[in-house]
């Protein structure tokens, strides 16, 4: 087993092709991260050459989910099963999300965009610069109104908060715009988008913001940084 600091290294056949930009999506259960990757997909993938890797614990739940909804050809989603903790396979050792990328581009590029979905995590996940060139974190109204200002890496950090099901924030007493006051407040300037999949403005500047990540990816002006390293903490699986 290599040692702690050289996890994140790793060494493939170079593409002969330019590498495509990856997004990373994390954040808490149920806060609809494949749902915005699948409304990404369905805007984009008319435009741009995609692909998608999912992360879940034991299952392949969801890139089964996507694969259903037809936002992509199915051979283009791929499943990684971590065995452990979502963040160890997108932090630690991300030797396997990187496998999974690099076939992908092998078979099906050149590709322009590549998403990677963490499996369901705590407010402190974050990708390693390794794997993402960018970051989205996601939370959701239904996980409570004050879940923004307990901030942490993935809050504030990532490269666009998401504030998603804002729908249904009438029938959970939230206020979004507090919200998103508050998620302002910790992020220091950087984006926060309050999203719905049945508001079209708000997807409508979702895909913008990928879009413009993309244009300064293949510019050479986009720098991947790291919101930072997780907080100590632990897990109990069964």
């Amino acid at each position: 087993m290599p040692d702690s600091e050289n996890t994140n290294q790793h060494f493939h056949a170079p593409l002969n092709q330019p590498r495509a930009l990856r997004i990373g999506v994390a954040g808490p259960v149920g806060t609809g991260k494949s749902s915005i990757l699948a409304t990404l997909c369905r805007i984009l993938a008319g435009e741009l050459s995609m692909a998608v890797v999912t992360n879940d614990i034991y299952t392949d739940e969801d890139a089964r989910f996507l694969r259903s909804a037809g936002v992509l050809p199915t051979e283009r989603i791929r499943a990684v099963e971590t065995g452990a903790c979502p963040h160890t396979a997108i932090r630690d050792d991300v030797s396997a999300n990187l496998d999974a990328v690099e076939d992908l581009e092998e078979a099906y590029g050149p590709l322009d965009l590549v998403l990677v979905e963490s499996g369901g995590d705590n407010l402190t996940a974050t990708f390693s610069p390794a794997l993402a060139d960018a970051q989205i974190f996601c939370i959701d109204v239904a996980g409570g109104g004050d879940v923004a200002r307990k901030g942490g890496p993935g809050i504030t950090g990532a490269d666009l908060l998401v504030i998603n099901k804002t729908d249904l924030a009438p029938h959970v007493e939230v206020d979004v715009a507090g919200m998103v006051a508050d998620a302002q407040a910790v992020r220091d300037g950087l984006p926060v988008l309050a999203l719905s999949k049945h508001d079209p403005a708000s997807v409508t500047e979702l895909a913008d913001w990928v879009r413009s990540v993309l244009a300064r990816h293949r510019a050479g002006s986009h720098v991947p940084t790291d919101p930072g390293p997780m907080a100590p903490h632990s897990h109990s699986h069964p």
